[in-house]
């Protein structure tokens, strides 16, 4: 029996140049590799992200395709994106999954494990 699974890993980043304090507005670009780490070749087809300030606030954000792609991974490909976010303080988080389906049509789920969204000078 084949088994799909992809991993994923983040690096994230502050946009000094889109945020500002007076604003209430810290702006994030998060970086985030997709790999095929099974045996059989699969497609990323939808993505759900939590998004949550310091202050406790909430957003999900649920749609299709990631920057306008749905990549098919053949075991051991990679995709790359980069996307942001805002967030109403200067710290938080984010987690989510990526929906995905074989190229025989079995579904499977792809958690995003928590990640910190920080500008350097919140973290002390």
């Amino acid at each position: 029996m084949s088994t799909p699974q992809f991993s994923v890993s983040v690096a994230t980043q502050y946009l000094p140049e889109q945020s500002s304090s007076a604003d209430h507005v810290w702006a994030f670009a998060y970086t985030i590799t997709v790999r095929n780490t099974g045996d059989i070749a699969a497609q990323l087809v939808a993505r759900h992200w939590i998004i949550t300030d310091s202050a406790g606030h909430t957003e999900e954000v649920r749609g299709l395709a990631v920057v306008g792609h749905q990549p098919l991974l053949q075991p051991g490909e990679q995709f790359e994106y980069t996307s942001w976010t805002r967030l109403a303080t200067p710290r938080g988080r984010m987690q989510g999954s990526f929906f995905c389906i074989t190229e025989d049509a079995h579904w499977f789920d792809t958690p995003i494990a928590p990640f910190e969204l920080a500008q350097a000078s919140a973290l002390h």
